[in-house]
């Protein structure tokens, strides 16, 4: 199911400690056979989704200038340096849905999470057998 997904977005290049997620289809029917509304869905806080790509991580500055700040810069130690994320392709993310933003690409929809506004990460650890 994500394989298809992919193939459209390998041209994303997602930056800093954003996801980006292609988000799952919400159940319109409750456990009871309750059919619910479209109005119910969109009001929900709470959203699920693939994640399809991650950014690098959380940017940190490179400390090695600090202690000596009149040191002319020469460029060559100034490489952005990261902290990782937990969200990995694959992953199926729960987030806030009132800080994602959405994108359509080729008539799909996307959206670009901030890695903090997601609360849970399902990973299946072998997501292709």
């Amino acid at each position: 199911m994500i394989h298809d997904y992919l193939n459209q977005v390998d041209n994303f290049v997602v930056v800093g400690d954003r996801v980006l997620i292609k988000p799952r289809e919400m159940e319109s029917r409750t456990s009871s056979g309750l059919v619910l509304p479209s109005t119910v869905k969109e009001k929900q806080e709470i959203q699920s989704g693939y994640v399809l790509k991650t950014g690098p991580g959380y940017p940190i500055p490179d400390q090695k200038g600090f202690d000596e700040p009149w040191k002319e810069e020469t460029g060559e130690n100034n490489n952005t340096r990261y902290i990782g994320m937990q969200a990995h392709e694959g992953d199926l993310a729960i987030f806030i849905k009132d800080k994602s933003y959405e994108i359509e690409f080729e008539h799909e929809k996307y959206l670009i999470v901030p890695h903090s506004a997601i609360l849970l990460l399902i990973r299946d650890e072998h997501p292709y057998e």
